[in-house]
């Protein structure tokens, strides 16, 4: 009873337990693998501090000048005369306070231009997290391939191991001699080897992915799910290259690139004026033509006189810096129109080739296969016309798989120029 009052007890643990490892267990799905990369992944949280450091530089550039404060001392005796020393008598006292104004809303310019800088850092976090998700995305397909391969070893195997038990039988009968028999058998490593290999690239797969991740998940708790399939719609070309313009993050840092750039001009041009330093000071005990003078006031205004300096060398800098980004910007324009096009020809391309199998060639494969057992179980065909044919099967299934990984990637690479995921 005791034993059976501590199981009662004990059984909740258990339960918990189980509950833990199951969903330990559940298969990640794309949606899960790029929530935890947005997550976890080094590279992409280090960069998205950048758009913290340019808004930080924002408080910077909107920043006043600092007035300045002097205090002056002066007409202390140092050492007497005629015989009279008063050291102090003749000290006057004279704080300062100075500011210098700025003219011709240049901080409201460097304002923009540091907001500026912060939208182009934010497109280029973007850009960078395209680039790591077409990464992700290509080990995620990879996975998925590794394991369809995996499962179709196993089913060889599973295949194999039947027919060579119907061989066992008829050998055993005599309807078979040893020597067909022993081939039979020596086939079967082609299927042990390609199931082994199968799990070293799931395995690798997963690894590669778990990386990007920056996940501790152990491999054998590591699954993924997904569609390992194809999509045979495919919208027109123009319909991607239009979301391409208006999506691509690396288009759009290159459009506020010329923005900022032509801000920085009106800065330098700005910069080029005038500012003014006012000054007032408090003199007590100050020399004067004015004998009771003891207390005054005094104001002044200093105006650089920019005969020389006018900020000619960054008006011209900021200038053709405007046509080197307009330049940057069409040749960007251009490589996203080629990217989209690349991506839509190699995309079709796989969609040929995929369609036949999926129609025709998967089936007469297995026909065949199917075909050519039954007849060499029943004497109707020979070994090397059931091993041929076993062969056929195994390269038809194996090449449809690999087509579908290519479209998959394809797709990755399509929505990777386009600049958002518009194929799933």
């Amino acid at each position: 009873m005791r034993k059976i009052r501590l199981l009662y007890l004990a059984m909740p643990v258990l339960l918990l337990g189980l509950g833990c490892s199951a969903q330990a267990q559940e298969p990640w799905t794309w949606e899960k693998v790029r929530t935890r990369f947005e997550q976890n992944n080094p590279a992409l949280l280090a960069d998205k501090l950048s758009i913290d450091e340019s808004k930080a530089q924002e408080i910077t550039a909107f920043l006043r000048p600092n007035p300045t404060l002097t205090l002056t001392a002066d007409g202390t005796q140092i050492a007497p005369d005629h015989g009279i020393w008063r050291p102090f008598a003749g000290t006057f006292e004279s704080p300062a306070l100075s500011y210098l104004y700025e003219r011709q809303h240049k901080r409201e310019l460097r304002l923009q231009s540091a907001k500026k800088a912060t939208l182009i850092a934010e497109s280029n976090h973007a850009d960078l997290e395209r680039t790591l998700l077409f990464n992700l995305r290509g080990a995620f397909v990879s996975a998925l391939q590794a394991g369809a391969v995996l499962q179709l070893a196993k089913d060889n195997l599973a295949y194999y191991d039947h027919v060579l038990d119907i061989g066992k039988t008829r050998f055993n009968a005599g309807d078979i001699a040893q020597i067909d028999f022993d081939r039979l058998e020596l086939q079967r490593v082609q299927y042990e080897s390609d199931l082994q290999t199968a799990e070293v690239n799931l395995r690798t797969a997963k690894i590669q992915l778990l990386t990007l991740l920056n996940d501790r998940t152990p491999i054998e708790q590591f699954d993924l799910a997904g569609p390992f399939d194809f999509n045979d719609q495919l919208l027109p070309r123009d319909e991607f290259r239009k979301i391409a313009l208006d999506t691509r993050p690396d288009l759009k840092a290159a459009v506020e690139a010329l923005d900022k750039s032509q801000t920085d001009h009106r800065l330098a041009i700005a910069n080029g004026s005038t500012d003014p330093t006012f000054s007032a000071w408090y003199t007590h005990n100050s020399s004067n033509n004015n004998p009771f003078g003891v207390n005054t006031l005094g104001v002044s205004v200093s105006i650089p006189l920019r005969f020389f300096d006018r900020n000619q060398g960054e008006k011209l800098r900021t200038q053709l810096d405007i046509t080197r980004n307009e330049r940057l910007r069409d040749a960007t324009e251009a490589a996203v129109l080629g990217d989209v096009d690349s991506g839509y020809a190699t995309l079709e391309s796989n969609l040929i080739l995929l369609r036949p199998y999926k129609e025709k060639y998967l089936k007469q494969a297995t026909r065949v296969r199917d075909t050519i057992s039954f007849a060499y179980q029943h004497g109707g065909a020979s070994l090397l016309d059931f091993l041929n044919a076993e062969n056929e099967y195994r390269s038809v299934q194996l090449s449809y798989i690999s087509l579908i990984g290519s479209y998959l990637t394809s797709e990755s690479q399509l929505n990777l120029a386009v600049g958002r995921e518009v194929l799933p």
